[in-house]
């Protein structure tokens, strides 16, 4: 019992430490931001929650050829609740029509169904966001990550959910669809349509987005995304995005 709760201890700290780091790399990066994503600056989930204890810190930064900007960090860590279950904190500053804002979206995410070749795997997602100026609640959100791995090199991933919009009160179908496909030991290429559907005052909010990139994955704690978007925000804009992931294991048991 008492090494479940140190293992407990560990990952919660680890969390909060990386909380702290990412709204210091917020507060040096005034100059850009982005919108809710996952897997990185890749919007569309996969099922697949990494082993318990283990935590990851993502970085990422996004510039459009509308002068639009984004600055992400994304720490997270998964805690053996009553099942492995992964916390975020995606934190983001943008900028959009010249004008600033600053959001906070907690995440959690659990595998419901393990993912292996031939056969799907689901996982549940949920969370909201918040301004950090204005301390409005801006969004709620719920997300059923679907994974279909056809071989060691490649996946579908699959994306169902709902969005609550409360700036405007509307409610959105989501959706998304992935393909990725492992080139070699350390590159993996990605490529990805997404968005929401429902009634909207602004045809930009329900146009598709798409993203193509790749995953430079040198060893197993580093990889380097560089990606190519398109209407990434909803507006008639393409995008370029770089970004990083730390990966922290587990500790030694």
């Amino acid at each position: 019992m008492a090494t479940g709760l140190r293992a407990h201890a560990v990952s919660l700290a680890k969390f909060a430490l990386f909380v702290i780091a990412a709204l210091c790399v917020m507060d040096a990066a005034q100059f850009i931001d982005m919108a809710e994503a996952a897997g990185g600056a890749f919007a569309v989930d996969t099922a697949d929650v990494s082993e318990a204890g283990s935590c990851k810190l993502e970085t990422w930064l996004s510039a459009a050829s509308n002068t639009d900007r984004a600055a992400v960090a994304n720490p997270a860590c998964v805690v053996d609740v009553f099942r492995p279950i992964e916390f975020s904190a995606q934190i983001s500053r943008t900028r959009a029509d010249s004008l600033w804002s600053t959001s906070v979206a907690p995440k959690a995410k659990t595998n419901l169904v393990p993912t292996a070749i031939g056969s799907f795997g689901f996982a549940f997602a949920g969370g909201t966001s918040f301004d950090t100026i204005t301390r409005e609640n801006l969004t709620a959100f719920a997300v059923v990550p679907a994974t279909l791995r056809l071989s060691e090199t490649m996946r579908i991933n699959l994306n169902g959910g709902w969005l609550w919009d409360r700036t405007v009160d509307r409610h959105y179908l989501t959706y998304g669809a992935a393909f990725d496909w492992k080139l070699t030991e350390i590159v993996t290429l990605t490529t990805e349509v997404f968005g929401q559907a429902g009634a909207s005052a602004d045809p930009h909010v329900i146009q598709p987005r798409f993203q193509a990139g790749l995953r430079f994955r040198p060893i197993e704690t580093f990889s380097l995304d560089v990606i190519y978007g398109r209407n990434i925000t909803g507006e008639n804009a393409n995008w370029i995005t770089v970004g990083t992931t730390i990966r922290f294991p587990p500790p030694a048991k």
